[in-house]
């Protein structure tokens, strides 16, 4: 149990403790800033998800860095931030503050990505993130922060920006779901 993988099981264990400012409804008074209200709790929360999501950067950048990439690693990375992303996201959900159904495919792709990295897996082949995956990753981060901070600041001039991102974050999704999907597409041709 080294650094890296230290940080990510502390992104892991950060995700009941953002549940519960989320969803148990303590009387911790509003925020009302750049035009948005907020609950302290829901503030503390979207703080501690950036605070995890900002996490996952760090864990990476130390096992590069130190040569500290375990197989340990390599399983919990990808699984903290799923679960990290896939909580929040159905918090967003049921603060009615993200459609459901966009939620659904952002959701069913992860599934479907890491489905497809077991078979590849299973053939000795390893899946690396590419660069529209990372790209997704960051751009669900910020829409999900964005969302959990009721848009703030851009709230005080009335500009969408949670909003775009999270169809900015849906695109990459979906975009990079489909490519891996037909990068390894081979892989279902020579199948038995």
């Amino acid at each position: 149990m080294n650094l890296p993988n230290k940080i990510t099981v502390s992104r892991i264990l950060l995700i009941p403790i953002f549940l519960i400012l989320m969803l148990v409804p303590f009387d911790w008074g509003t925020l009302h800033y750049f035009g948005a209200d907020l609950e302290t709790a829901h503030f503390a929360g979207a703080i501690l998800f950036i605070i995890a999501s900002v996490t996952d950067w760090i864990d990476g950048y130390f096992a590069r860095k130190y040569d500290l990439v375990t197989n340990l690693g390599k399983f919990l990375d990808p699984l903290a931030d799923k679960l990290l992303v896939s909580a929040a996201l159905i918090v967003l959900v049921e603060m009615h503050l993200a459609p459901s159904w966009i939620v659904i495919v952002i959701i069913s792709r992860e599934f479907a990505v890491t489905g497809l990295r077991l078979i590849l897996a299973g053939t000795g082949e390893v899946v690396a993130a590419n660069m529209l995956g990372k790209i997704k990753t960051w751009t669900q981060i910020i829409a999900i922060s964005a969302l959990l901070l009721h848009n703030m600041p851009f709230s005080a001039i009335h500009f969408p920006f949670a909003d775009i991102m999270l169809w900015v974050a849906f695109i990459f999704t979906v975009w990079s779901g489909w490519d891996y999907f037909y990068i390894n597409r081979g892989i279902f041709r020579h199948s038995k």
